[in-house]
């Protein structure tokens, strides 16, 4: 094989002028270069029998989807209405696809709230744990995705604090976890455009670029929020000093359209996580599933007996024998009225599997829906439809005024995250987008930042419609939401060069594409693995988790240092730190884990298939037994089966007496 040093030599040989016998030579070198791989050209046989070079194409350009279709000058008048007719349906199947996809994820957090709802609401109950500002973010992380909604566990934290549980300050480290635990929702989806290497490399990428931001901005700020609390004293100020009154609740935008199906599948009674988490002993044995829709709660003073003087409401409403005491006090009864009118309303099934029926449902809706969506967009952006949305999606403003597109894209983000309340769905609806090209990584990522913010002003809007003794406290913890991400954006985005988790988000995509079980590690290792371990460190006290952590954490910087100090500054470096080739092999690459999963995988797949060879054998041997009607009485040298079969017989009664 050509070493790579002979055809850089090569490359010094072609900056100089083409022409007569070294023309030759270079063209030899040319074509020998193309049948081993080197260089930067591919080729393939050429118009007179030669080669041609062609340059490679770059993975991460959107494609251009072809149009095979006839102009619209060439068709005649049947053809155009044939034409707007087809082009009419698409449009309503991609409305249809796009509306079932999001009544989808509207119905799969409520299977996640339904399977981990009560696990998550004992997660908040663990007070001590909650001191620890890693262990508060690693709670926020779990509990987002147990419920797979950032709102409701942000409720949750709201709930906590408004009731003197959790205290402003640590709630802090629990609202950025819940930042971190809401985007595993789009690599999810990222996870259905697996069968295309390279729209998996993009909509993968597209969707991690999330997941970096929220957890470069995680390793930054949560340090710098502990030993400064500039979050906490900021925003507290903030709210002191504005005189706010309760508002009315975010409005309903999109859940105007989908809760008529939603709502018509389940209905839940978000409290009572709220009120598991807040302590209450009664709301273990509630279910999430809501029964009743139209309640009467009425509030009488009665007299009630209590046990001394001491558990009466007032001295002035007391009243005492020698045996009981009696006062007054509000006592509330709650009549139902109507029953919901959801179809799991009046079904005895547990929680649990009501969320698993839930769940195995909305992932085949939503897989299926985001499957047909990429298909119906591959069919509807071609020609110069396409060119025409990548042109304003992807395009910068001229200069001098190009920076600016960024930030309007954050706008945008906001803006559409804010209509549908949710920035999952907005995320997970463009991930596909990017899969095929319609819009780049690089203005997904500030979309993605825009979606951030668009979510906490949801929040900010939610919070003034608390009551006047938990206001302050929930728009601070709100607006605490929204500096953290505004001081994310700061850090990753103004500047090009701190784009860092475009850069980390292209290496993932890159290493995912040609290793595609590397995804699921991924995920698992990031959103479960690392969370649960902290947890469980967290709960064994300080000092395990600093013993095993920062080693750990120690080890990762000095890998990093190597790896940045090999790419750029090799000479710095010791001859044998220089490369990662003094480790076994599966130590630093992985091309023998993909060898171990793929013989995996095969032999799995050959077991099947040895079962249903072994099946299929069993069954053809049965069939030629019931041919020559032996009864399973297999014929040997040609005997006679009549003969045969009245041994069989004589044997059989024999044996009866």
């Amino acid at each position: 094989m050509v070493g790579l040093a002979t055809w850089r030599q090569r490359e010094e040989r072609r900056k100089r002028p083409f022409h007569g016998t070294r023309g030759v030579e270079e063209l030899r070198d040319r074509r020998e270069d193309c049948f081993h791989g080197v260089g930067p050209f591919h080729c393939g046989p050429g118009r007179e029998g030669g080669w041609e070079e062609e340059e490679e194409e770059d993975p991460w350009d959107s494609p251009e989807l072809q149009d095979g279709a006839a102009a619209w000058s060439e068709l005649d008048t049947k053809g155009k209405v044939l034409r707007v007719v087809t082009s009419t349906g698409k449009g309503l199947l991609l409305l249809g696809f796009l509306y079932m996809f999001i009544c989808s994820l509207d119905i799969l957090s409520s299977a996640f709230q339904l399977v981990g709802g009560k696990a998550a609401g004992d997660i908040f109950t663990e007070g001590s744990v909650l001191s620890n500002p890693l262990a508060g973010l690693v709670v926020g992380v779990l509990v987002t995705l147990l419920v797979q909604s950032s709102s409701t566990s942000s409720s949750i934290v709201v709930s906590m604090v408004s009731s003197g549980l959790l205290q402003v300050q640590m709630a802090v480290p629990v609202i950025m976890g819940t930042n971190i635990g809401t985007s595993v929702t789009n690599t999810l989806v990222a996870m259905t455009q697996a069968g295309d290497r390279n729209k998996f490399r993009r909509a993968f990428a597209g969707a991690t670029v999330h997941d970096f931001f929220n957890w470069l901005s995680v390793l930054v700020l949560l340090p710098l929020e502990v030993a400064s609390g500039y979050m906490y004293k900021l925003t507290k100020l903030l709210v002191d000093s504005f005189n706010i009154q309760s508002g009315e609740e975010a409005p309903d935008l999109l859940h105007v359209i989908t809760d008529p199906l939603t709502k018509a599948i389940i209905e839940l009674d978000k409290s009572v996580i709220s009120d598991i988490a807040t302590g209450d002993p009664a709301a273990r044995n509630k279910s999430l599933i809501l029964k009743w829709c139209k309640t009467f709660t009425n509030v009488t003073l009665r007299n009630e007996t209590v046990p001394g003087p001491e558990n009466c409401t007032s001295p002035a409403l007391c009243w005492c024998s020698p045996d009981l005491c009696y006062t007054l006090r509000n006592i509330s009864e709650t009549y139902n009225i109507q029953k919901c009118n959801h179809i799991f309303v009046n079904v005895d099934l547990s929680d649990l599997v009501v969320g698993l029926i839930l769940l195995a449902l909305s992932l085949l809706v939503l897989c299926s829906c985001l499957v047909l969506i990429v298909k119906l967009l591959n069919s509807v952006l071609k020609g110069q439809v396409a060119v025409v949305i990548k042109k304003v999606l992807n395009t910068d403003f001229p200069f001098p005024f190009g920076w600016v597109t960024g930030y309007i894209a954050i706008l945008v983000g906001a803006g559409m995250t804010f209509i549908v309340q949710s920035s999952s769905v907005f995320t997970s609806a463009i991930t596909p987008l990017v899969g095929i090209g319609v819009i780049s990584i690089e203005r997904a990522y500030p979309l993605s930042l825009g979606s951030n913010i668009g979510t906490t002003t949801t929040a900010i809007l939610a919070a003034m419609a608390a009551p006047g003794d938990t206001l302050a406290n929930a728009l601070q913890i709100a607006l605490i939401h929204f500096l953290f991400n505004m001081s994310g954006i700061i850090l990753w985005y103004p500047i090009p060069f701190t784009r860092i988790p475009i850069r980390l988000a292209k290496a993932l995509g890159n290493i995912t594409a040609e290793y595609r079980w590397f995804a699921g590690v991924y995920i698992i290792s990031c959103f479960f693995l690392l969370p649960l371990l902290v947890f469980g460190l967290s709960l064994a006290g300080w000092k395990v988790l600093v013993g095993v952590g920062v080693p750990i954490v120690a080890l990762l910087i000095i890998i990093i240092i190597v790896n940045v100090l090999q790419a750029r500054r090799p000479r710095c470096l010791p001859l044998v730190l220089r490369s990662w080739d003094f480790l076994p092999l599966w130590a630093h690459s992985l091309e023998p884990w993909d060898r171990v999963v793929a013989v995996v995988a095969a032999k799995c797949c050959c077991c099947c298939r040895c079962c249903q060879t072994a099946q299929g054998e069993e069954e053809e041997e049965e069939e030629e037994e019931e041919e020559k009607g032996g009864g399973g009485y297999v014929l040997e040298n040609g005997d006679d089966w009549e003969k045969k079969r009245e041994e069989k017989d004589d044997v059989l009664k024999a044996t009866q007496l």
